[in-house]
């Protein structure tokens, strides 16, 4: 891997992973026309895309350091509300936590392809227009200091819909924060903390499954097949990317909704789609 297809993988990661149109599809996306998706390469790239994702997390965790502290002082108990924000974060997470490695197997074998991406990418922009048609009916609602445990636990079943790759983390979770009935500034920022446990536990999962696989087998682990620099520049880039994107985000949700990222999800998997089977792209299968 050249350190630009580094950077460009990291650009990718840290502006679409707390955007509600998947990373994760775009990562495979962007890996495939790259061409960086040769067979002798692809658990390691798997594991690179996976890994930026820790850039992602430093972003949210300078940005919203003062929930960060307040939660610090919940656990100390000297704060009701961040205890509760912690409480509800930890119920959020058991979802994923629980089911992620159960279907980590059958979705790397089945679902990481742009194939499954593209059809990911169609249908949930087609469920956020309309979910954004319902909220616009109904715009109150729900500050997240209110959030009670049950609701937290619903988002997180939300959010286990993303582990299907194109789905989005970022929008299972804001969805299932509005359908619980936050208001849309806060579903996203729950949402970004929750993304904290979530991709962390995912990034140190792969990368310790990977190096331990390497290890096994005597293969080259992701840091020797793709060099520490290349990981390095995708890291750094994902962290920048990503702080400029969250802050952008909550503005751009409050005034014009979910809609727009539908109508860009759609488009973007009819325009590849079309690409393919004209033969001008080369998508794999």
């Amino acid at each position: 891997m050249e350190a630009w297809h580094a950077a460009v993988l990291g650009l990718v990661e840290g502006v679409t992973e707390y955007l509600p149109v998947s990373s994760t599809g775009h990562l495979i996306l962007a890996s495939s026309l790259l061409g960086l998706d040769a067979p002798e390469h692809a658990e390691a790239l798997k594991a690179f895309e996976i890994a930026i994702q820790g850039g992602a997390i430093l972003a949210v965790l300078g940005l919203y350091r003062a929930r960060v502290v307040q939660m610090g002082r919940g656990l100390a108990g000297r704060d009701p509300a961040g205890q509760r924000l912690l409480r509800n974060l930890a119920l959020g997470f058991a979802p994923a936590a629980a089911l992620g490695p159960l279907l980590d197997k059958p979705i790397d074998r089945l679902l990481f392809r742009p194939l499954p991406v593209l059809f990911a990418l169609a249908a949930g922009g087609a469920w956020m227009i309309w979910l954004d048609r319902r909220q616009r009916g109904n715009p109150t609602g729900a500050a997240l200091d209110a959030l009670g445990w049950r609701a937290a636990v619903a988002i997180g079943f939300f959010q286990c819909v993303a582990m299907w790759p194109g789905t989005s983390r970022s929008m299972m979770a804001i969805a299932g924060g509005l359908i619980v009935g936050l208001r849309i500034g806060d579903a996203a920022e729950f949402s970004f903390l929750l993304g904290v446990p979530t991709l962390g536990a995912a990034c140190a999962y792969k990368l310790l499954k990977n190096l331990l696989a390497a290890h096994a087998s005597g293969a080259p682990n992701l840091f020797v097949a793709l060099g520490p620099a290349p990981v390095a520049i995708g890291f750094a880039v994902a962290a920048a990317s990503a702080a400029l994107a969250v802050r952008w985000l909550v503005g751009f949700l409050q005034r014009a909704g979910l809609a727009p990222f539908g109508w860009y999800r759609l488009a973007l998997a009819g325009v590849l789609g079309a690409l393919s089977l004209a033969g001008l792209v080369q998508l794999g299968a």
